[in-house]
This record gives C-alpha cells, sequence and structure tokens, in this order.
C-alpha cells in the first residue's frame, strides 16, 4: 500500500533537482528595494502583529522580485516587489486564515469591495488597507502602463481572485482535487499571470493585445506558469504540509489519487517539470518566424521567472528548514 502523502515515514527523502536552461540573474537593487518595500507593508497595516511584519522581513520576497526581474529599472523593481508583498499578505489574510480560507461564502462576500477598487467604480474604504493599497497600486501601475496593459493586469488580480473561492470550498468539505482540477486551477489561483501582465510594463516597452494573445505566447505563458506553480509546490511541500494538509499542492494531489508514495510523487513532480521545461524550448524556437522585440524580451522575462523561482526558493529558509533532518536537498540546478 502507496505510503500516505503526509507521511515522512522513515527513510530520508530526496528532493529531486529542477534542471533549468535559462539565465541566473538578480537585479542590481535588490537589498535597498527589498528594505524600502518591506517598509511600505508594514506602514500599510495589511499585516497583523509584529511577528507578521517580522517573518515578512525575514522571507525577503524582495529577492523573489529581484531574481524573477533582473533586468528592470529601481523604480519598476519597487512597484513589482511592491505588488509581491500585497499579494503575500492577502494571501495569509484571506486564502489561509480560519476565517476566510475555510468558508467559500465569506470570502465571496468579501471580494465585491476589492473588485470595485479595480474597475475604479468606488472609492476603497480607509479602514481596509488591502483596498487602499490595491487602489495605489492600480494607480502606480497606470503611470508608466497603457490601459490596455492596465486592463490586462486587472483581469488577472480579477480572475486570481475568485479562484481564491475555488480553494476555500474545497477546504470547507476537505477535498484533495482531483489531478485534472488541480493542474487548471493552479495556474490561476497562484497569481502567476498577475505577475507576467507586469512583466512589459515593468520592462518599459509594450506587448500589443494580438501578441499577447498569440498560441505561441499563450503556450509559452501556461508552461512558465505550470513551472512555478509545480516547481512551488516540490520545494514548499513540506511548509504546506502544516498547514491546510497540502491540500492544494501538486505532490498531495498526485500521490492522493494515483496511490504514490510520498518519494514518488515528489519524483513524478520533478518529472512533469523537466517534460515542460523540454516544451518550453521547443515552442520557444517558433518565435523565430515570427515574433518582435517586445514578445522575445516577454518570453525573455517568462524565462526569469522560471529560473529566479527556483533560486528564490532553494536558498529560502521558509522551505528548506521545513523539511525533516535527512532530507537530500538540491544544491544546484
Amino acid at each position: 500500500m502507496a505510503t500516505s502523502a503526509h507521511s515522512f515515514g522513515r527513510r530520508p527523502l530526496r528532493i529531486p533537482p529542477l534542471p533549468c536552461p535559462f539565465p541566473n540573474e538578480i537585479n542590481e537593487h535588490a537589498a535597498e528595494v527589498d528594505a524600502e518595500s518591506h517598509t511600505w507593508l508594514a506602514a500599510s497595516t495589511m499585516l497583523a502583529g509584529a511577528d507578521t511584519i517580522e517573518h515578512f522581513r525575514r522571507s525577503k520576497i524582495g529577492m523573489l522580485a529581484a531574481r524573477t526581474n533582473p533586468t528592470v529599472s529601481r523604480e519598476s523593481l519597487r512597484l513589482i516587489n511592491d505588488w509581491y508583498n500585497w499579494l503575500f499578505a492577502f494571501d495569509d489574510a484571506f486564502c489561509e486564515g480560519e476565517l476566510m480560507g475555510h468558508r467559500a461564502s465569506a470570502l465571496a462576500r468579501a471580494l465585491p469591495p476589492l473588485l470595485e477598487v479595480l474597475d475604479r467604480r468606488r472609492e476603497p474604504d480607509p479602514r481596509d488597507p488591502f483596498g487602499v493599497t490595491l487602489r495605489e497600486l492600480l494607480d502606480r501601475i497606470a503611470e508608466p502602463g497603457s490601459p490596455a496593459q492596465v486592463d490586462r493586469w486587472r483581469t488577472t488580480v480579477k480572475e486570481y481572485l475568485f479562484a481564491q473561492i475555488w480553494e476555500a470550498a474545497n477546504r470547507e468539505v476537505d477535498l484533495i482535487p482531483v489531478p485534472e482540477d488541480y493542474v487548471l486551477m493552479r495556474r490561476i489561483t497562484g497569481a502567476t499571470f498577475t505577475c507576467f501582465a507586469l512583466i512589459d510594463v515593468g520592462g518599459g516597452y509594450r506587448l500589443e493585445a494580438e501578441e499577447w494573445h498569440h498560441p505561441d505566447v499563450r503556450t509559452l505563458s501556461d508552461l512558465a506558469c505550470d513551472l512555478i506553480g509545480w516547481d512551488n509546490d516540490l520545494l514548499s511541500y513540506a511548509k504546506e504540509r502544516g498547514n491546510d494538509k497540502a491540500r492544494h499542492n501538486l505532490v498531495t494531489v498526485l500521490a492522493t489519487h494515483r496511490a504514490l508514495t510520498l518519494q514518488e510523487a515528489l519524483h513524478e513532480v520533478s518529472r512533469m517539470h523537466n517534460d515542460a521545461i523540454a516544451a518550453f524550448v521547443e515552442r520557444r524556437a517558433r518565435l523565430d518566424t515570427w515574433a518582435s522585440l517586445p514578445v522575445r524580451k516577454y518570453v525573455r522575462g517568462l524565462e526569469h521567472w522560471v529560473r529566479g523561482h527556483i533560486e528564490f526558493s532553494l536558498g529560502s529558509a521558509r522551505y528548506v528548514h521545513a523539511w525533516p533532518t535527512g532530507t537530500r536537498w538540491p544544491q544546484a540546478v
């Protein structure tokens, strides 16, 4: 009988390597922007209590922004970093909290004010730090971004917000989704497309609508999103296991529905990673026949995201230290 994915068992685990052919870079403004963005986050009151604020400071989310956006300007990095901080804070307060995260109806009722702020249909309630900061970020994105770029970002944010209701509904009935549903929804629940929508904005160029929706670009975006979500699931499994039973984690999904041991599920995620990398490289080759310079820059931004996310995770104590003693952790990719 397969060992439950929720049991580490007696044998030391081996975290499979995650080969990645994309460049490993970091933004030169990483440290100062991380500090500034954390100060902004702490002052926003989105975080509850000094312990949570300190936890976010130690997490150095700015290193994720700097590794996934290594070539953008200091100003753009600060905007992107603030958005990442908003997402992490929202996830803690709404998606993992006992009240909202486990009650789909409560979460659904909390979303309309944020949606109206995104559409500029109402001013945010001064008592709502998430609405206030969301409006601030919207205004800041609109300064360098065209109306089409802003709309693209708003659309991805709305999709992300609605997807949290799906996760809350699963928690409410103690459901582990089947692999097909999970892979589809993981592209939305992780908010990755909200970050992809800022790649050209932060880079100071513009992807036209026909380029954003081109089949090659959409496929490459989906593959990059899959890679980021699956890699995160693999590397953060031990951390998530203690919270929410890791039900929204590909390792748990595969172990549960395909009767795999934990080690087998880890290797299956690694295999899926390798297949997605190969598919990305193959699809990228098609760009030579048609892609403009902005498209090439955007696809390079996707590559930075895939590699940067791995590097951030491998160096993050929040993931490494959650695994049991003796776990073989990959040192390089």
